[in-house]
């Protein structure tokens, strides 16, 4: 039987999104006993030693509620193409021995877990994705075909049902009150050995990943491998406060990195997968990105906080809101925007057609606009990119107008064309065939004007640059 594919993403190839209600029956079951914590030895020992955790009670009493997944998914197999042109005689011939091509079965495992008695159960939706038969196999040996209820590519979370009834389920936890450094453990079935136990510690939490934008996921050093796809992630109190669903890794197996979606934003999609077998995010329509040091200074902001708009879609909800390219978006419904990667998941959470007070900074001040969220047509909600290089000298750009040419392609109504770089600019990833659109979120309409704005300029400033149809701020360092 062939593994599951955990999502992985190659190391080297690093380009590879509130809490929801849950229910009764999600939080049913028990809490292991506080006596999974660390104790303070002090035998044998002048100075107190802190001694490992027994995980053995948890995993005894979670443990019937993990599942394993099987997958079948069928697929084409492929002929073997014949050595002659079509013209050939002996093409014709060997045609007709040819063994036509056919549907083949393939294998695949992973893990869940049961969240409600009578048969609902998590998973990921890269684990049954493209099934045609799932099988679910409890600790007690009892199989069961289950039915896909529903699956959210976005958060990778998808949800099953099997004909069963009186079942364990596992308690459902705060991820909120997660804190760095604390223990965790998961359990799964990494290649097929059917409920493993790992251990190991939190390594950060927020975690953006790349096209993963809309989920803060929980990094860990847990031994995570193919077939651990969806297995529950624990705190010392046995409740789940993560789904196990991807790793970093050059080999394709574990190499102490992997992400777990926390379990308030898997249950807020398990609760619309249960209700109408579908999940719908909210939108704005800005491809946004994070805000450091050079990018506050730029825009006057007194922190590194908030998501810079790096440009906003014609006919978005937020274009109607009056959002434009260089704002920064503070906070959202009444919710802080502590960095990039906070935002898509406080809009993908909102329905469309729901009102949202939106705080902005905009040249120097804060205002609040209403926004109209809208739905999300596939993938984005809100997506972030990221400037390239670092930032220090002068600015060092040759540039000159767009032809007219260009701007009817480029659609865009003004802009400087990169024809040489160097310095600061070069430096901070600026190369020949940008197109500097803004400075500190001002249009830039000529060189002269691009001159007189640097003139007036302080220490940093920040460049809206487009390349390959793409718009980003670069921050840059003047010295």
């Amino acid at each position: 039987m062939n593994s599951d594919p955990l999502k992985t993403i190659a190391i080297a190839l690093l380009p590879l999104l509130a809490a929801g209600g849950v229910s009764s029956g999600a939080t049913a079951g028990t809490a292991v006993p506080s006596s999974a914590t660390p104790t303070i030895s002090t035998q044998g020992s002048a100075t107190p030693s802190l001694a490992l955790p027994d995980f053995s009670q948890l995993a005894a009493q979670a443990g019937p509620a993990v599942v394993n997944i099987s997958t079948t998914t069928t697929v084409s197999s492929v002929s073997q193409a014949l050595p002659f042109d079509q013209n050939d005689p002996f093409f014709q011939f060997f045609k007709r021995f040819q063994i036509p091509m056919q549907r083949v079965p393939e294998h695949g495992i992973g893990s869940g877990f049961i969240i409600s008695p009578d048969g609902y159960i998590l998973t990921n939706a890269h684990v049954v994705n493209g099934a045609t038969e799932v099988q679910v196999k409890l600790t007690d040996r009892r199989e069961f075909k289950a039915k896909v209820v529903g699956t959210d590519p976005r958060t990778d979370i998808a949800l099953l049902k099997i004909d069963a009834g009186k079942l364990p389920t596992l308690k459902i936890g705060d991820p909120s009150k997660v804190k760095v450094g604390q223990w965790v453990i998961a359990m799964g079935s990494p290649f097929g050995f059917d409920n493993s136990v790992t251990a190991g510690i939190v390594s950060a939490k927020s975690r953006s990943l790349p096209d993963s934008g809309y989920v803060p996921f929980i990094q860990t050093d847990v031994a995570v491998n193919p077939g651990n796809s969806a297995g529950p992630l624990f705190d010392l109190n046995g409740e789940v406060i993560g789904v196990n669903s991807q790793i970093y890794s050059r080999t394709g197996g574990y190499m102490g990195l992997s992400f777990a979606i926390p379990i308030d934003v898997a249950m807020h999609v398990e609760s619309q997968l249960q209700k109408y077998g579908k999940v719908t995010h909210g939108q704005l329509g800005v491809t946004i990105q994070a805000v450091d040091q050079s990018l506050a200074e730029s825009f006057g902001l007194k922190k590194t906080a908030g998501a810079l708009v790096a440009s906003v879609q014609d006919g978005s909800p937020a274009a109607h809101a009056g959002i434009k390219s260089g704002d920064v978006i503070l906070a959202f419904d009444g919710m802080d925007v502590d960095s990039a990667s906070t935002l898509p998941l406080l809009v993908g959470e909102m329905k469309p057609g729901q009102i949202a007070k939106v705080k902005l900074w905009r040249d120097g001040s804060a205002l609040t606009v209403s926004v109209t969220v809208g739905a999300a047509p596939s993938d984005q909600v809100a997506s972030a990119s990221a400037p390239e290089g670092n930032n220090s000298g002068r600015l060092g750009v040759v540039v000159r107008p767009l032809t007219s040419d260009e701007i009817t392609q480029l659609q865009v109504r003004s802009g400087l064309m990169v024809e040489q770089a160097g310095g600061a600019a070069e430096k901070a990833g600026i190369q020949p065939g940008d197109v500097i659109l803004a400075l500190n979120g001002q249009p830039v309409k000529s060189v002269s004007e691009l001159r007189h704005m640097l003139e007036k300029s302080g220490k940093h400033v920040a460049l809206l640059v487009e390349r390959n149809n793409a718009t980003t701020y670069v921050p840059i360092d003047l010295g």
